[in-house]
């Protein structure tokens, strides 16, 4: 494959000014640049990509040592993905058909899916295995989205090719899988590539399955530029000399959407850390932010809890987090405590708190729905608790002593977007009363590939997108309390999975480790609360005593028993995005228990 990455492990030396590359050192690519910028005001990615091409802003990868490791300029980028194009035009595939990538952090990625574009086809990312001990699960994963999306042909880098083929063996309609470096068999097709329409499809986005199995979310081009357009000129308000850094994998809405292709549409350079890399020692994402002066950085909630707990005090001296003016949350419920923790701890380190941006939306809606007000920070409400679980309604704490939910300003719709709130008949609620949340607007899917009957369930009638998100509206502002499906229902009563959560993790054996919390429903149809819990406790009489106190807790703050389940370390499953899984931790603790005889794990409505 030509191309014309270059690629050393060399450290940073400059981060602003572009220098040629030479065989003995590369640099970044820069954050000024001569273009004039434009704001995602392209018909298509292909358009914005032929505009950015004529910078030399681009993607900049580094190694878990903060090593710069390999640059991809926007203008190679474009060189790169039209020879792949013209590469995947002599397969002899037809214009639509769907193109499967696992998604490593890797310049290889980035073009393979613009190539894609360029051909006319449909890329969709899949997500590299979050724990190498799960190969089964993994495997089957792939498999699953590579049927449900009829892909024709699937490529894996050298480290994932095994995954792959064994994901892929027998599947009806899958013609090629391979390596990027085995496209080079294929001649380049001498014909002119044709240019992309805003009503094709622009790619598929798996969901997470944080609750149930992924499906394939169709994007068009259209909604893609309009969901992009609203990030970065409402949400994020992207200026010159804006930069990006990241450690969200690519197969993540937020990942994909949010920090490769809205720098990309805005010709803004992204310096990229690997997930895995990340996760190891998250300060490393942190010295890019510093070293790199880089603006914008998002992370889910448990990627600044990691850098809380990981970080050193003696490594903050040497950050300087003062550039970071926008510090996107999102992509799971946003805990005000996480958010507080992570703020007084990097305040020494020049993180200013009003950076904070938290945010809501999902891949039904290509990425973004609400954003708060850039420059204000965190902002929280707090509900009186009592009131919350037997009204459904939101009303705000009156007196100090009674029990409370805080909940976090995820903002407003981005221009073009309503939210409603609903109760359970479709009736449109008033301020402050808690329902479903729907999403109304021209980012909205335009259903799951080759799935009509979950189109049918999630898309309501005028189109309007039911999340599956539970919450509330108060002066035009949206408010998320939970999901529906982690609504447990006992005796009629509402209570909050994370609610349950939060009370075990604030025991020492807890605190740093991770809680689930689910209802599973017995053949009698009553409904017994469990709560998993990741331990390291070892004793009998210690894990007796934290059983014991956990329900009782459970009991006096809600009035129900409890099941309490003590397991090692990194037992509770995790989406491809991070994220726990209660649907995972359900299935998985009928399963360790053999409950499957004497429990029925009503699955119907789990989205």
């Amino acid at each position: 494959m030509s191309s014309t990455i270059t690629k050393l492990n060399a450290p940073l030396t400059q981060a602003f000014d572009f220098q040629p590359s030479s065989e003995s050192q590369i640099t970044p690519t820069p954050t000024y640049h001569v273009l004039a910028q434009r704001l995602a005001n392209f018909d298509t990615l292909t358009d914005a990509l032929e505009y950015a091409a004529k910078g030399k802003t681009g993607f900049n990868f580094y190694d878990a040592r903060g090593n710069l490791r390999s640059v991809l300029a926007y203008y190679a980028l474009r060189q790169n993905a039209r020879i792949l194009a013209q590469r995947l035009s002599g397969m002899g595939l037809t214009r639509g058909d769907r193109v499967a990538i696992i998604a490593d952090t890797s310049p290889e990625f980035v073009e393979l899916f613009f190539a894609c574009r360029y051909a006319g086809l449909v890329p969709f990312a899949m997500p590299v295995p979050v724990n190498l001990g799960s190969h089964a699960i993994y495997v089957q994963q792939l498999r699953g989205m590579l049927e449900g999306s009829q892909a024709s042909i699937a490529l894996a880098n050298v480290d994932y090719i095994n995954f792959l083929e064994e994901a892929a063996a027998g599947i009806t309609g899958l013609q090629w899988v391979g390596t990027p470096g085995k496209l080079e068999n294929f001649p380049i097709a001498e014909i002119e590539l044709q240019s992309n329409h805003p009503d094709e499809t622009a790619y598929l986005q798996f969901t997470s399955g944080s609750t149930r199995t992924p499906r394939g979310v169709v994007i068009t081009e259209r909604a893609l530029m309009c969901n992009l357009q609203g990030i970065v000129r409402s949400g994020l308000e992207i200026q010159p000399g804006d930069r990006s850094a990241s450690w969200l994998p690519f197969y993540h809405d937020m990942g994909l959407v949010g920090l490769v292709l809205a720098p990309m549409v805005t010709q803004i350079s992204v310096d990229y850390l690997a997930t895995r890399d990340f996760a190891i020692r998250p300060l490393q994402w942190l010295r890019l932010i510093s070293r790199n002066r880089c603006t914008i950085a998002f992370s889910q909630p448990f990627g600044l809890k990691l850098c809380t707990l990981r970080v050193r005090e003696s490594d903050l001296k040497e950050l300087d987090l003062s550039s970071w003016r926008a510090a996107g949350v999102g992509a799971e419920m946003i805990r005000h405590d996480i958010l507080r923790k992570f703020s007084d701890k990097f305040s020494s380190a020049g993180f200013d708190e009003h950076a904070f941006l938290p945010c809501y939306g999902l891949a039904e809606s290509t990425l973004a729905v609400t954003f708060s007000k850039i420059n204000t920070g965190l902002q929280s409400i707090r509900i009186d608790s009592k009131t919350l679980t037997d009204k459904k309604m939101a009303v705000r704490l009156q007196a100090e002593g009674r029990k409370y939910n805080e909940f976090v300003n995820c903002g407003r719709p981005l221009p073009g977007h309503t939210v409603k709130i609903v109760d359970e008949d479709g009736q449109e609620l008033s301020d402050m009363m808690v329902g479903s949340v729907l999403v109304h607007g021209d980012s909205v899917m335009t259903g799951y590939f080759n799935n009509p009957e979950e189109t049918h369930r999630t898309l309501k009638p005028g189109n309007w997108l039911d999340t599956g998100d539970i919450g509330f509206l108060f002066d035009g502002d949206l408010y998320i309390t939970g999901r529906r499906t982690d609504v447990i229902i006992v005796n009629g009563r509402n209570i909050r999975a994370q609610d349950i959560e939060e009370l075990a993790e604030q025991q020492p054996e807890v605190r740093s480790r991770e809680a689930s919390a689910f209802g599973v429903n017995g053949v009698d149809n009553t409904t017994t609360v469990v709560l998993v819990i990741e331990c390291r406790l070892t004793s009998v009489t210690e894990r007796q005593s934290l059983t014991s106190r956990l329900q009782q807790l459970v009991y006096m703050a809600f009035g129900v028993s409890c099941l309490v389940e003590l397991v090692p370390p990194h037992t509770l499953p995790r989406t491809s995005s991070g994220k726990l899984s209660r649907f995972a931790a359900r299935q998985g603790f009928i399963q360790r228990t053999n409950l499957i005889d004497q429990l029925s794990l009503v699955e119907s409505g789990d989205r």
